[in-house]
């Protein structure tokens, strides 16, 4: 789990700003004696319910028994923006690295998702 979280907290510059105001603001009167570690407390169990969430979006990826094709297309329908297959891999870890290519070519070919770039440039993102 707390592989997740850290996981989660290098995705988004922004949760790095948070954390530092987390971190001042809970120093905030150090010096006093009137310190409050409620604003730290409240970032870091809002780090760790987003790592629950971002698990249980995973674990619902893997719940069933599907098909490549299948795991695939519902990994991308809940991605926004583009995206690598880098990403899709790190949602569908029960598949291999050639599984996941293939599908995402057949996704591609049938206009589900548009390709751009080439070699470690690609990406996708979905058009239906």
């Amino acid at each position: 789990m707390w592989e997740s979280i850290f996981r989660w907290r290098r995705r988004s510059p922004r949760i790095k700003t948070f954390y530092y105001e987390a971190l001042s603001a809970s120093q905030d009167g150090w010096h006093e004696g009137e310190d409050d570690s409620v604003p730290f407390i409240k970032y870091l169990l809002g780090t760790i319910f987003a790592a629950y969430k971002d698990f249980e979006d995973r674990f619902a990826l893997i719940e069933t028994k599907r098909t490549a094709l299948e795991t695939v297309r519902l990994a991308t329908q809940n991605k926004i923006g583009r995206f690598t297959k880098q990403d899709i891999r790190a949602l569908c870890p029960s598949l291999s690295l050639s599984s996941v290519e293939g599908t995402l070519r057949k996704l591609v070919a049938s206009g589900e998702l548009e390709r751009e770039g080439s070699g470690k440039n690609t990406c996708y993102y979905r058009v239906k």
